[in-house]
Order: structure tokens, then C-alpha cells, then sequence
């Protein structure tokens, strides 16, 4: 059987957790979550089709390969991928039913107004047009790349966020993504004036230039097993350059036991005073 995406067992990719029905992998940052213009063989797929290859292919196209979840290219962070047609049916309606909990770590230029809080704004997306802020300096194929941004009409999307540590230059957020929109908690931030470092599509140029990357890490995610209902709960580690700008920034890397703290969750959806409502 000849394999839909070539096998690329170069690519890295740390595996969290493995059984005959899933996985959960953590993406690297600067690597494509599937192939495209420019990255048909160094892609987080192609490197999925090494370990995965005829499982993959099994699953097909209409289920996109496995994959149930995509990052940025510049974010990092932990994904779920389904290993047999049951389970991606099942996880994705987990993952429609909000049943997934999404966790992200998010270093940002400035400190929210409140301690913790839920961005609902809706998000809408459409095409770069030139005059975009963030495309002065930017190479020319940018021009067509999609984007988010809040609209009335757009989508409703709920984000919550708790600061974990702030100083004068900055803050360390922790989020969690209550919908799934694309570029969902970036938008969000910035919409409260609280854009990523390192974001050079949302904010301001000064946090463009403060980080090499996005600094944005998807490092919990959490779910009911399709097939045996145990609970699956995986962390992942503060990556070495986000540990790197916080320390830069006055803040202390976040230990293993940070990742298993109580969490911005449906509580805090429900009972924050300091909600960003519908526009």
C-alpha cells in the first residue's frame, strides 16, 4: 500500500503516551503540524507516518490522517492523535462537545487587569490583506495566509486564563482554550492588550521582537479514554526557551507539580466577574 504522505523518521517528536487506540505527541516548535507549500516531507505528519504509517493510512483522509488536534508551527505543546477510525470518531466528539481540556502556558507583553478571568469574544476568520499590521517586513507568500480576529458575526469562543507569575516586563499566563478557533487564545489576548512575545501576526511590534518564537506551549491536555473511559491527563515540561525569556523576565520556570495545579476550568467560565463579554 502506498503511504498518502511520505515517511519522514527524522522529523522529532516526543511520545507522552502510546496504546493500540492513541497517542499523545508533543510537537516541537518551528515544525508544520501537516505538510504544505514548502514542507511536503518535514511536516509532524510525515513524521507520524514513520511511527504510524499503514495505522494512519487506515484511518484515510475524511479523518484527517489521526490528527484531532493542530498547532501553530511556532507554538509547541502536546496533541492527541487517534490510532484507529472508533477512537477518532469518538475523541472528536469529545473534542466538539468541549469534553477535551486544552491547557496553554502563554508569556505575554502585559499583565491582565484581573488575577484570572473568560474572554468570550467571537472570532472570525479571513485572509491577510497587505496593509494587516503585522505584514510591513514580512515576505510577499504571507499575503494569503489565514488569520483570526474579533468580529460580531464571527464564532462564539470562550477563553480562560489565570496569571501564574507576573513582573514589570511581563506575565505568565496559563490558559484554557474552551472552543477551538483558529489562532483562538492568541486573539484573545491580544484583544485584553495582552499579546503573546513573540507573535508576528497579533500585537504589537514590540512583542513581535521580544522572543524568537511564539511563546505560546500547549502543555496539558485531558480527556476520558474512548474505549475504557479511564481518565488520560498529560503534561508536558516548560520548553528550555520559554524557561529561557522567563528568567529573562524576572519569573521562575514552572515545575512538574504546575502542570497538575487546579487549572482555569468550568468553574471559572462560570463564576468570573470580570468576563470579557460578547461584542
Amino acid at each position: 500500500m502506498n503511504l498518502a504522505h511520505e515517511p519522514n523518521e527524522r522529523v522529532g517528536f516526543k511520545v507522552h503516551y502510546e496504546d493500540e487506540h492513541l497517542a499523545v505527541v508533543e510537537k516541537p516548535p518551528g515544525l508544520v503540524t501537516t505538510p504544505g507549500k514548502g514542507h511536503e516531507f518535514d511536516s509532524l505528519l510525515n513524521g507520524l507516518f514513520a511511527r504510524y504509517g499503514h495505522t494512519l493510512q487506515n484511518i484515510g483522509a475524511d479523518r484527517d490522517y489521526g490528527l484531532l488536534q493542530r498547532l501553530d508551527r511556532d507554538a509547541s505543546g502536546v496533541l492527541v492523535v487517534a490510532l484507529t477510525p472508533s477512537s477518532w470518531e469518538s475523541l472528536r466528539g469529545a473534542f466538539r462537545e468541549r469534553l477535551v481540556r486544552k491547557f496553554y502556558w502563554a508569556l505575554t507583553r502585559s499583565t491582565p487587569n484581573q488575577p484570572k478571568g473568560v474572554i468570550k469574544r467571537p472570532i472570525e476568520e479571513h485572509f491577510a490583506k497587505r496593509d494587516d499590521k503585522w505584514v510591513e517586513g514580512a515576505k510577499a507568500h504571507y499575503s494569503r495566509v489565514k488569520l483570526a480576529k474579533i468580529a460580531a458575526r464571527g464564532k462564539p469562543s470562550i477563553t480562560a486564563y489565570r496569571v501564574l507569575q507576573h513582573s514589570d516586563h511581563g506575565a505568565f499566563l496559563e490558559c484554557r482554550a474552551m472552543t477551538g478557533r483558529l489562532h483562538q487564545v492568541r486573539v484573545h489576548l491580544d484583544s485584553i492588550g495582552c499579546s503573546i512575545l513573540g507573535d508576528r501576526f497579533y500585537g504589537p511590534r514590540a512583542s513581535r521582537g521580544a522572543a524568537p518564537r511564539l511563546m505560546l506551549h500547549a502543555h496539558r491536555v485531558a480527556f476520558s479514554h474512548p474505549i475504557t473511559g479511564a481518565e488520560v491527563d498529560i503534561s508536558s515540561r516548560c520548553p528550555r526557551d520559554m524557561a529561557r525569556i522567563l528568567r529573562q523576565l524576572g519569573m521562575a520556570k514552572p515545575g512538574v507539580f504546575d502542570s497538575k495545579r487546579p487549572s482555569p476550568d468550568d468553574s471559572d467560565h462560570e463564576a468570573a466577574s470580570d468576563a470579557v463579554g460578547e461584542e
